[in-house]
């Protein structure tokens, strides 16, 4: 799971699961009936309201909470919300409680850091746990962007790339990204060399990939890395300078 204020999600779900309370009702004096139970603090429509952000935080800590196979509280309304809620709540306390007082001493990467191209093409994706659908956005997102940015239909992803920061001088039709002066040093070759391979590399090894095995699920942290890769080229996309041929 990506960073989450996890205080928050914590209190929500309370917030929700007071709210949400059931109280079985017996039938009038003389009714031949079972009873039913209703929501004791609230109305539907407050249960209701409160379950659409409690909804939201289960997708993200138990994303099979939807069909999961759990005892059935019969006829209790939102039996499925509160018996989710109840565990996330447990998973979300005990989490924290081992972070607080274990923590792994390493940096966290917050996917809403990563460039907006990317991140902001894969959130419905990614918080539905489709992570390898997401990585394919995202190397989509740039490929169009970089089109765009280069005014080229005509080409795209690791060929558009390598081509656009090669250090030749730029030709009509082949526009060229700068990261910096062309001041005839190893540090401009350098550094353009190595954007127009590391192009080639996350749409080689990456994006190729993952257009030809979408059976296999990716694990999150791999695709997080892989989101990541796919932001850094972003970045140096989109700060780069356009030269044309005069």
């Amino acid at each position: 799971m990506t960073q989450m204020n996890r205080e928050w999600a914590i209190e929500k779900l309370k917030g929700f699961l007071h709210t949400a309370a059931v109280e079985w009702v017996a039938p009038p004096h003389g009714v031949v009936s079972a009873g039913s139970f209703k929501f004791k603090n609230a109305s539907k429509p407050e249960a209701q309201a409160a379950a659409h952000i409690a909804e939201q935080i289960l997708d993200r800590v138990i994303p099979d909470w939807r069909t999961a196979d759990w005892e059935e509280a019969t006829r209790q309304p939102m039996w499925r919300h509160r018996e989710a809620a109840h565990r996330a709540v447990a998973f979300l306390e005990a989490e924290q409680e081992l972070q607080e007082n274990l923590g792994s001493g390493a940096p966290q990467l917050d996917a809403a850091t990563l460039h907006p191209w990317v991140w902001g093409s894969v959130q419905g994706l990614w918080s539905s746990g489709h992570f390898r659908e997401a990585v394919g956005a995202a190397a989509r997102a740039v490929n169009v962007q970089s089109q765009a940015k280069l005014g080229r239909r005509d080409a795209s992803e690791a060929k558009l790339l390598s081509d656009a920061f090669s250090t030749n001088q730029p030709t009509l039709g082949h526009p060229r990204l700068r990261l910096s002066e062309d001041d005839g040093g190893d540090t401009f070759r350098n550094r353009h060399d190595g954007a127009g391979n590391f192009a080639r590399g996350v749409y080689s090894a990456i994006r190729n990939p993952i257009a030809h095995e979408e059976d296999e699920e990716l694990e999150e942290n791999e695709a997080l890395e892989q989101l990541a890769a796919f932001s850094i080229l972003a970045r140096w996309v989109d700060t780069a300078a356009v030269v044309k041929a005069s």
